[in-house]
């Protein structure tokens, strides 16, 4: 109770709410990693009797819930809501949220089901969970990823703790750059590998709450009002939907070993998500030996190879892997951008010039950057030098037809003064101010001066959750640029933060 000046007597104050970001966030995933690493450690061990024990206290303590809600609430798909419409924007609703992360009562609402377009015209299917059910999928997620790190296959790199795809590039050179390396290779695809992966198999086989699992595999998705049941296949757009389709494919490669004798068939396995390749000597070993096994193996899980994107090719023929075209010229290796990639980001890019018509030039300068700069980044391990400099014409003349287009009544002359004179290498730059009311020179970004350098591939049998490799990943944060997800490369599993900048671009956000 309180007393006012006056005598009278009120009501007592209800507690302040404290901060959400003066959480000593720090000590937060300090005790989650503590158990991460006693998880994976116990898996290591064979004691799976241990590690679930552990798994359940980590999904059951404040600082994993407390995490989960963060994640939820940070990333760029935090303004996206479910079929309930909910968004936690306040200290309030996310301290409330994580309170609400309880297995008891806890039943996952349905879907949202939404349609995105692919690169070949046809729509991929996506499905949004509703905010608790997202922080419910982060939680599981911190007590899954332990073990999917300590068994996942060695050339393992999509959606793993510190892998990338220059990770499964860097194996490509180092499985095919050699002289006497092998030289055929079979480029494997899964057909809708997340909508097909049997939903009795993930039940027998994922370690974690089974009951908690079947209801996130049963829940149903809505579109146009209806509810509609889901028999097969995990999510695209859940957070648990990468990891639950990792450990799904983790054992291909023990699988494709243990048929054939790997050093005298050169057999050599690099596998990014559901996109993977093998290398072999021999055309025959691939197809009598290898693809059999990788048929069975995908068959017993619900999956098959998709006929169409599943080749066998040369070398010399070369190979699209990632965005990547790898091909040998005699006997030098040589990885460059693939031509789909190529012609993908110059159509963005001439996309993004059209829409900013009646726009200021700094404006679209500011939204073309980012396309160019993100691209640049994602190839400057390969060699990329030729093709950043016709790219950098092409965005050139993109824009010259632009200025042109936007003063039809001014000389060519006025253009290169305004448009092109405020740079001193003659770039398409504009003159502007900061906040703070400073002159500066906004510039397009040149692919061309992105500086080349050679990725350093992580150890196959390093583990984020082992004490001795906690060391080295701290390095490699440290002294090597770890590469993005390309944004067109992994387009059939998707995590729920790639899915909410697909939905930004496309105008999808709510």
């Amino acid at each position: 109770m309180t007393i006012d000046l006056h005598g009278s007597i009120g009501a007592s104050s209800p507690p302040k709410t404290p901060d959400w970001d003066s959480l000593d966030w720090a000590g937060i995933r300090a005790k989650v990693r503590r158990l991460q690493m006693r998880i994976a450690k116990a898996i290591r061990t064979n004691r799976y009797g241990k590690a679930r024990a552990l798994q359940w206290l980590l999904t059951h303590s404040r600082a994993a819930k407390l995490l989960a809600v963060q994640r939820v609430t940070q990333n760029k798909g935090r303004n996206t809501p479910g079929v309930d419409g909910v968004i936690w924007r306040s200290d309030r609703q996310k301290l409330e949220a994580a309170q609400q992360l309880k297995r008891r009562g806890y039943r996952p609402q349905p879907l949202r089901r939404i349609y995105i377009k692919k690169k070949n015209g046809k729509l991929r299917p996506l499905s949004i969970p509703t905010m608790l059910d997202r922080a419910n999928q982060a939680l599981h997620s911190l007590a899954l990823q332990p073990v999917a790190e300590t068994c996942a296959d060695k050339n393992s790199y999509g959606f793993r703790e510190g892998r990338s795809c220059a990770d499964a590039i860097g194996q490509c050179f180092n499985a095919l750059a050699k002289s006497y390396a092998p030289v055929w290779v079979l480029e494997g695809d899964i057909k809708s590998c997340f909508d097909e992966i049997s939903h009795a198999w993930l039940l027998d086989h994922i370690p974690m709450d089974r009951r908690v699992l079947h209801q996130w595999l049963k829940a149903g998705f809505m579109e146009n009002q209806r509810l509609f049941p889901t028999t097969a296949g995990t999510p695209q757009g859940g957070i648990a939907s990468p990891l639950l389709a990792n450990l799904t494919l983790d054992g291909m490669e023990q699988a494709i070993r243990a048929a054939i004798k790997p050093r005298r068939d050169k057999v050599n396995f690099i596998r990014y998500a559901d996109d993977f390749v093998v290398t072999a000597a021999s055309k025959e070993i691939l197809e009598q030996k290898v693809k059999p096994v990788i048929v069975n193996f995908l068959q017993e899980r619900g999956l098959k190879l998709s006929e169409e994107k599943t080749l066998i090719t040369h070398i010399a023929e070369g190979f699209n892997f990632l965005g990547q075209h790898v091909r040998k010229y005699g006997n030098k290796l040589l990885i460059k951008p693939s031509r789909q990639s190529v012609r993908q980001v110059l159509d963005k890019a001439r996309q993004k010039i059209r829409s900013c018509r009646g726009l200021k030039a700094a404006a679209l300068i500011r939204k073309l950057n980012p396309i160019l700069r993100g691209w640049a980044n994602y190839h400057r391990h390969v060699v990329s030098k030729k093709i950043y400099g016709r790219i950098d014409y092409c965005i050139r003349t993109m824009l010259w037809r632009w200025a042109r287009r936007e003063h039809s009544n001014k000389s060519d002359g006025w253009i290169m003064r305004h448009h092109f004179s405020a740079d001193p290498k003659g770039n398409f730059s504009v003159r502007t101010q900061d906040r703070e009311g400073q002159k500066k020179v906004l510039k397009i970004y040149r692919l061309g001066h992105t500086i080349l350098e050679r990725h350093i591939k992580v150890r196959g049998d390093a583990n984020p959750y082992h004490p001795d490799c906690v060391e080295y990943f701290e390095k490699q944060r440290s002294f090597v640029g770890r590469t993005s997800v390309h944004p067109e490369v992994v387009g059939k599993g998707v995590s729920i933060n790639h899915v909410y900048n697909l939905l930004s671009a496309r105008g999808c956000m709510m």
